[in-house]
C-alpha cells in the first residue's frame, strides 16, 4: 500500500528570520517569559466546566465508539477532573504557524479570512452533529524542526513568546482553546515542553507533540520519518499533569501525531492520568481509502483514550482524489474522532 506522508513543514526562514539567529533562540525565549506570563493572563479564556458524573462519563465514552464490537473500544481510561472537554465537546482546530503560508490555513491566510473560515467548519460539524458541542481551536506550531544543526545542534526553533501572545489574542476573539504543537528535531520532550510552561498553566492552552519530527538517531528533520516511545509521551503526561495539580485546572489535552507504526512505540505503556486526556491524531494525507486505512492501522488497532483526525486543505484534495472527508463521513469512523485538526 503507498504510504501516506504528511506535509513536510518547511523552514520557517520567512518574516527576516535566518536560521542562526532560529537556533540561538533559547535565551531570547527564557528572557521573554516573564512579560508573556503578564500579557497572556489576562487573555485566557476558561474551557466550559463539566461536572464530571463517572457513569455519564462511561455511556459517552460508548457512544463516541459507534458501539465497537471487538472491545478495543472505548479505550480504557480513568474519569478526568472536572472541566475535562472530553469527551463532551468536540473540537475543531485550524493548524499552522505565522513565519510560513506553507505550514497550515493558520499563517497561511490573513487572520480575519482564517477565522471566519473556522467558524464555517465550526457551524459544517455542528450541522452534522447537533448533540455535540463544537468548539474552535487554534493549533500553533511553537517548536519546529529544522533542517540546519544551529549552535547547539539540536534542529529546532522555538518561536518567541511575542508570537505566541498574538495567537491568544486571537483566541481569545472567538473563545478558542489554543494548542501549542512541538516538532523536537534532535531535542526531548522534556526539554522543550517545560518552556511553554508560562502558557500551559492557563486553562485554555493545551499541547502537541509531534513523533515525525523526533529524530532519534541523527538524521535531518524531513529526510524519513521520526519516532517517540512511551516514555517520550509520558514525560509530556507528567509535566502536563503537574501543571493542573499545582494550578488547580481542569484536565490538559495532549495531541500526538500518528500516521504510521513506528511514529509510536509502547503505546500500551502510555500513562494515563485524570489530569490529562490523550488524543492520538491520525496525521497523514492522501485519497480517503488511504487515510481511512491509516486510521484503522494505527489509531483504532493500539487505543490509547481518544482520537483525533488531520484534514489537508490542498493534499487531501489534489486531482484524482476523492476529496476531504466530510463531517459526515467522519461521524461514521469507530470511534468517532473528537479533534479534527484542518491544515
Amino acid at each position: 500500500m503507498k504510504k501516506i506522508y504528511p506535509l513536510l513543514l518547511m523552514l520557517p526562514i520567512a518574516g527576516g528570520i535566518c536560521i542562526s539567529a532560529c537556533n540561538d533562540h533559547s535565551n531570547a525565549t527564557s528572557k521573554s517569559s516573564t512579560t508573556s506570563k503578564d500579557t497572556t493572563a489576562a487573555k485566557a479564556t476558561a474551557p466550559p466546566v463539566t461536572k464530571i458524573d463517572a457513569a455519564d462519563f462511561a455511556k459517552r465514552l460508548l457512544a463516541n465508539s459507534n458501539h465497537d464490537t471487538t472491545g478495543k473500544w472505548p479505550a480504557q481510561m480513568p474519569t478526568p477532573l472536572d472541566g475535562a472537554l472530553l469527551p463532551y465537546n468536540r473540537i475543531v482546530a485550524f493548524y499552522g504557524n505565522m513565519y510560513s503560508k506553507k505550514m497550515g490555513i493558520l499563517g497561511e491566510i490573513p487572520k480575519d479570512s482564517m477565522l471566519a473560515k473556522l467558524k464555517e467548519e465550526l457551524a459544517k460539524w455542528q450541522a452534522a452533529d447537533p448533540q455535540m458541542p463544537t468548539i474552535p481551536a487554534l493549533h500553533y506550531i511553537a517548536v519546529t524542526a529544522q533542517g540546519a544543526a544551529g549552535k547547539d545542534g539540536k534542529h529546532r526553533f522555538r518561536m518567541p513568546f511575542h508570537q505566541i501572545d498574538t495567537i491568544m489574542n486571537w483566541a481569545k476573539e472567538i473563545n478558542a482553546q489554543v494548542f501549542l504543537d512541538i516538532q523536537v528535531g534532535h531535542s526531548l520532550v522534556k526539554d522543550e515542553a517545560p518552556l511553554l510552561e508560562p502558557y500551559l498553566k492557563l486553562p485554555n492552552v493545551h499541547l502537541g507533540i509531534d513523533p515525525e519530527f523526533s529524530m532519534k538517531h541523527g538524521e535531518t528533520p524531513g529526510s524519513k520519518i521520526g519516532t517517540m516511545s512511551y516514555e517520550d509521551i509520558n514525560d509530556a503526561v507528567d509535566l502536563l499533569a503537574d501543571i493542573v495539580r499545582k494550578n488547580h485546572l481542569a484536565p490538559k489535552i495532549l495531541i500526538v501525531h500518528r500516521f504510521t507504526q513506528g511514529m509510536v512505540t509502547g503505546y500500551d505503556k502510555i500513562k494515563k492520568v485524570p489530569e490529562v486526556q490523550i488524543v492520538m491524531d491520525m496525521d497523514g494525507f492522501g485519497d480517503k481509502y488511504l487515510k481511512r486505512s491509516t486510521y484503522l492501522r494505527y489509531i483504532y488497532k493500539e487505543p490509547v483514550e481518544f482520537t483525533g483526525f488531520k484534514l489537508f486543505y490542498k493534499n487531501d484534495t489534489k486531482p484524482g482524489t476523492a476529496g476531504m472527508f466530510t463531517p459526515g463521513e467522519l461521524l461514521k469512523f469507530v470511534p468517532q474522532p473528537l479533534y479534527i485538526q484542518y491544515q
